[in-house]
């Protein structure tokens, strides 16, 4: 059994120049004031188009997130409609013969005792997982046993508009907590490579 931190990796590459730009000059298609584009006429473009609520020029834009997090969370992460996924798939992936990977719950310190609980409950997961396939099952059917914490990854593409939404859900305080620790670092990277289309939403502390 092994237990890690979950994780993000943004897999587009973030040219902020070209993303901005392709923002604009979809947007500028509707006033035809494309002859307006300058060098430094982006940015205010977009805040001006996030003032009035005409975000649908936001999806122009698309950017893919590759997540390690746990199975609980990609059920809450699928919910979300406008987007496209490909997960890690437990009806072909055999885990027996090696170390069964569960992602740390963030509420609780290894000191805890509920963690200790939770710790020897994924334990036994892993047992009953690797005598199953022993046994002469199948992944599709071993996979019974396993829990939401085991370890999974999936890939999430959306556009900007949708992104913003996911952050403006998923980094609220109400949002569940091991939902929000995946969320809050990623909003955290898209602050700083794309200050203009994130500056404004979600939560970070």
């Amino acid at each position: 059994m092994k237990v890690i931190e979950q994780s993000h990796q943004i897999l587009t590459p973030i040219l902020q120049e070209a993303i901005y730009g392709l923002i604009e000059c979809a947007g500028r298609t509707a006033y035809k004031s494309e002859d307006k584009i300058t060098i430094d006429s982006a940015v205010p473009f977009i805040a001006k188009i996030i003032k009035l609520g005409h975000e649908a020029v936001l999806e122009h834009a698309n950017l893919s997130v590759r997540f390690i997090t746990d199975r609980g969370v990609t059920h809450e992460l699928v919910r979300h409609r406008l987007c496209a996924y490909t997960q890690e798939s437990t009806r072909y992936c055999n885990y027996a013969g090696k170390d069964i990977i569960f992602i740390k719950p963030v509420f609780w310190t290894v000191d805890d005792a509920e963690y200790g609980i939770w710790s020897d409950a994924m334990d036994k997961c892993e047992k009953v997982y690797n005598a199953l396939i022993s046994w002469g099952n199948t992944p599709q059917k071993a996979r019974t046993v396993l829990p939401n914490s085991l370890k999974t990854e999936i890939v999430c593409t959306a556009n900007i508009r949708e992104w913003r939404h996911i952050m403006r859900l998923r980094t609220a305080k109400s949002a569940h907590p091991q939902m929000r620790a995946l969320m809050i670092p990623l909003l955290k990277e898209l602050r700083e490579k794309l200050p203009a289309l994130f500056n404004d939403v979600g939560v970070v502390e």
